[in-house]
């Protein structure tokens, strides 16, 4: 079946769920009830908080209504009299009435059931045959939190039986490997309530791997000629009054204090952007001075609304490996590319890039307030972006209206074990905030002109980057990432002061990550432990390592690989880390 047709089947199969609830819940209001990507989910507006026990019973509904096999028939209405149809529904009253004038208003009958609906749908309600509803959850109506919270039933369905059971086997995998749960169980990161959504404390498993990536990332853009800088958490209102974020990203913003009672106000940086400008600015500029790179570990802070927070994907307090680089018209291609040659290769060393794809981000000239500068500025700035783009080869598509208010940008996307889709990492032409905060440099006719700024991460947020490698390895990190690459097992107390010599020699040549397991347990159940904390490597220690001077080494991805001497051992753990081997 294609796509399309899927997606009218799991339409259909969300108006027999509408059908379903209303015989069993009458006083049920409706909402919308869209097919999606994965299946279909429909809103409600009920004072009954649906359980799984709710789910169950309206399944077995919607199967009775697909027995009834009820023709579903659509038919059109003026705009009165569909206001007085839908006299009881008052979601389906306002969608009406938002509809502009002259628009054509349709609805599909099933039997008593009637919705409003644009469609289309399956003839017969027998074709909604293979589907499961998977959960209920709160949604904000219209997905604006200063509106009501309803209630949202998700589902999905197929054609057939066989397919349906491949996805639900498919979604246990991914429930298995959901960074949210897992990093969690493995005691990665946790959060508190009283402390706030969106707002997760690192423990030392997960903040040792988030110390990893950052030095390695640091340590790159440095060998790649970018030169760090540390500025502020905050900054008085002024400053982003002239970067534009005052107006334009306002309500993203954590603004401490009240302009209308007090003598200065501050806010939590967003971005980064305006602070680093300020380096340029120290002092004058020439072509000479370009390119410049400047790179920063920044720790951002998003007032993202309390419906988008999921585990470390979506979050309000962030860290990012964020830069920016100003050059000149004729360095902006090159410069570009460098920027997307070192995303890439973070990519593909972590094993991300086969997972990604790219959107080249635009304005929305239909809704000219969210943007600053003139409609002249961003065809130009998009003209040269998609230059770039389709010089380097690069396969994208392009989402209007996702650009950043000063600039298109190249969003690297992904989608999490659910299906998700998050920007990870994001590249932008920017050619209008140089103007904004009065950064020139003297060209070699010496002359005054704006630099182009490229914006960039190079790894993205390192919190939703650590949640998607739990997601993408189920948790068992490489060697070179784990947060504890060995654990060694003494099989009795005598052969502990083997062991801590053991652990000094690997300390010695730059092995760290070491737990020694010296608990009087069995040895199977210690083994059994280490294995579901997916550590790398075990190194079981009893009388013939002591006599031999070896370690029995049990590999999580290779089994138990027998006795080692212990600089052979080394070599091959030493290589791994080194090669940041996967």
């Amino acid at each position: 079946m294609e796509m399309n047709e899927l997606q009218t089947l799991r339409h259909s199969a969300s108006h027999v769920l509408a059908q379903a609830v209303k015989r069993l819940y009458p006083d049920t209001k409706l909402a919308i009830g869209p097919a999606i990507d994965t299946g279909f989910y429909y809103d409600f507006d009920t004072e009954h908080s649906f359980t799984r026990e709710d789910l169950d019973a309206l399944e077995a509904e919607m199967k009775k209504i697909a027995k009834e096999n009820l023709k579903i028939e659509r038919f059109e209405l003026p705009r009165a009299e569909a206001l007085e149809l839908m006299k009881d529904e008052p979601y389906k009253q306002e969608l009406i009435n938002d509809l502009p004038e002259g628009e054509t208003i349709s609805f599909y009958k099933q039997g008593d059931f009637v919705d409003l609906c644009a469609g289309p749908h399956v003839n017969y309600t027998s074709k909604v045959k293979a589907y499961k509803l998977l959960s209920a959850t709160g949604a904000y109506w219209r997905g604006d939190e200063k509106n009501k919270m309803l209630q949202r039933i998700y589902g999905t369905a197929f054609t057939n039986k066989d397919d349906l059971a491949a996805h639900l086997e498919q979604l246990e995998e991914a429930k298995k490997r959901d960074h949210n749960k897992l990093g969690r169980d493995l005691e990665l990161f946790t959060t508190v309530d009283y402390i706030g959504q969106g707002l997760p404390i690192m423990l030392p498993k997960g903040a040792r791997v988030i110390q990893t990536l950052q030095r390695w990332v640091e340590d790159e853009e440095e060998k790649r000629g970018w030169q760090l800088t540390k500025t502020p958490l905050m900054a008085k209102s002024d400053l982003y009054k002239i970067s534009g974020h005052w107006d334009h990203y306002q309500d993203g913003m954590f603004v401490l204090g009240d302009e209308e009672k007090d003598k200065e106000v501050f806010a939590l940086r967003p971005m980064t952007c305006p602070f680093q400008y300020q380096t340029f600015l120290n002092r004058g500029r020439s072509y000479r001075d370009l390119p410049m790179r400047l790179n920063e570990t920044s720790t951002l802070f998003r007032n993202e609304a309390s419906g988008e927070m999921h585990g470390l994907i979506r979050v309000r307090q962030f860290t990012i490996s964020e830069g920016h680089l100003m050059c000149t018209p004729e360095q902006l291609e090159d410069e570009f590319k460098g920027c997307l040659e070192l995303t890439n290769y973070m990519l593909d060393t972590l094993g991300l890039k086969e997972d990604v794809y790219y959107r080249f981000s635009q304005w929305d000239p239909d809704n000219r307030e969210k943007y600053i500068g003139t409609e002249e500025q961003w065809n130009e700035a998009q003209g040269v972006m998609k230059t770039i783009l389709d010089d380097l080869g690069i396969e994208y598509y392009v989402g209007v209206g996702e650009a950043a208010f000063y600039g298109p940008k190249l969003d690297i996307q992904i989608k999490n074990v659910h299906g998700k889709e998050d920007t990870l990492i994001t590249i932008q032409v920017d050619q209008m905030l140089a103007e904004k905060f009065g950064m020139e440099y003297v060209d070699k006719d010496g002359t005054k002109k704006n630099p182009y700024i490229i914006h960039r991460t190079s790894i993205g947020c390192y919190e939703r980057t650590l949640a998607l490698l739990i997601e993408k390895y189920a948790g068992a990190f490489p060697t070179w990432l784990a947060p504890v690459q060995i654990k060694l097992l003494p099989i009795a107390d005598r052969h502990l002061d083997y062991v801590y010599d053991v652990k000094k020699r690997l300390e010695e040549s730059g092995i760290i990550r070491i737990e020694i397991d010296d608990r009087s347990e069995k040895l199977g159940y210690k083994l059994r432990e280490a294995q579901l904390e997916k550590i790398p490597y075990m190194l079981v220690i009893g009388d013939k390592d002591i006599e031999n001077n070896t370690v029995s080494v049990r590999s999580r991805k290779e089994g138990d690989k027998g006795a080692m001497a212990l600089d052979d051992f080394i070599s091959v753990i030493k290589e791994e880390i080194d090669t940041k081997k996967r």
